[in-house]
This record gives C-alpha cells, structure tokens and sequence, in this order.
C-alpha cells in the first residue's frame, strides 16, 4: 500500500511540474503577444511566429492554444489584466471625488504615454481593428471597452454622490468627452511621435471636471 501511494505522488508531482510549466509558457507567450498585438493588431498573431520569436516549440505552442482565436481572446484577456494593474487599481485607492476622476485619467495617460504597450494604448488599437467585425474576438474586445466606460462611469456617479459633480451633468456625456481626450492624445502621439498631446489632453480635462465640480477648488488650476 505503501508503495502504491508512493507511485501516485510521484506522478501526481510529475503532473502538476508538467502543468506549472505549461502556465508559465502560456504567461510569457501571452505577455509577448499583447505587445505584439498593440504594433501589428490581432490578425497579425501568429502562433507559428510567437514560437520562432520566444525559441519554443511550435507544437508545445499550439498545444497550449489550439486555435488562432483562442490565442487572441486569451491576448484580450492578458491586456485586460495589466491595464487593470497599470489604471483601475491605483485609482480604487482614492476617496470618492473629482480628484479620483482626473487621477484616474492621468494614469490612463500614463499608461499610454509610457508605452507600458509598445503601440500605445491597446485597446485603441485593436477596437479600430475589430470595431465593424462579428465573433468572439470581437466579443472580448467590445466588453473590454464597456467595462471600462463603465468604470469611469460609475467614478463619476460616486463623485456625484459625494457632493462634488454638479447634479445636472450627465455621467454619459462627460464620460464620453474624457474618454476622447485621452484616446485622441493617444493617437496622436503615435502618429507624430510628439508627446504634447498628453499635455493637452491633461488639461482639457482638468478644465472639464473644473467645470463639473460643485467646486472648482478642488481641483488644480493647472495641470
């Protein structure tokens, strides 16, 4: 019996080696994946490529994949996971107000204007790409982009609630107009490589929650 039980742990040992192994492969493919997916767009993933770029062994990648799409929904889902960590959860720290509204942005700003993608922002990038598609992919990319209009969405509500967005602003308008500031300095700091625009795009939104606020005063006059 002893000897038995002796077998089974070390198969069991043996499998979970095998399994840990294969989630660490799969973390660094995808890692390497999402900045790949940011310059060259999601059609542009290859399995057969990410193999030859990290020196793995195509079969060992397929395996772990199965499938293109699969290999771009679990792309979406990677990128969905940093920029949490690089934007939504820093911001959760601050108490409920204007000034978590514009911290908010400013790491969104952040996160583009230091590249923590190589493409920039990347759900800018593959939302162009997937915007008039059907399909899964698509699926992933669409429920990302809500999620987050949502989140700002609902900051902007808590700000209201606690008595520091005026009660006739609309949280969908001034979402929208935030959300634009930022996307358009994103692209245009790709497409000329000058950096200004995240300067601008900072204080046109400072001026907006100046705008918004019950009181200006809490928040900068400038950037």
């Amino acid at each position: 019996m002893g000897a038995d039980n002796t077998a089974v742990n070390k198969v069991r040992k043996r499998t979970d080696g095998r399994l840990a192994r294969g989630n660490q492969t799969r973390q660094l493919i995808l890692r390497h994946a999402v900045d790949v997916a940011s310059v060259r767009g999601l059609e542009g993933l290859s399995l057969g490529q990410l193999a030859d770029e990290l020196e793995l062994s195509k079969s060992g990648v397929f395996s772990l994949f199965g499938s293109k799409e699969e290999l771009q929904r679990a792309t979406v889902r990677t990128a969905v996971t940093i920029f949490l960590g690089q934007v939504v959860i820093p911001a959760r720290r601050f108490p409920d107000g204007v000034a978590k509204i514009r911290h908010l942005c400013e790491k969104w700003l952040d996160y583009s204007r230091t590249r923590v993608f190589p493409g920039g922002c990347f759900f800018y990038s593959v939302s162009a790409e997937f915007d008039a598609r059907l399909g899964p992919v698509r699926d992933e990319v669409a429920a990302a982009q809500a999620n987050w209009r949502t989140f700002i969405e609902r900051t902007i509500e808590e700000a209201r609630a606690a008595g520091q967005i005026r009660a006739e602003t609309s949280t969908g308008q001034l979402a929208f107009e935030l959300i634009a500031f930022m996307e358009t300095a994103n692209g245009e700091s790709l497409l000329s490589g000058d950096d200004s625009a995240y300067g601008h795009a900072s204080a046109a939104i400072l001026n907006r929650l100046r705008a918004a606020a019950t009181d200006p005063r809490l928040l900068p006059d400038a950037p």
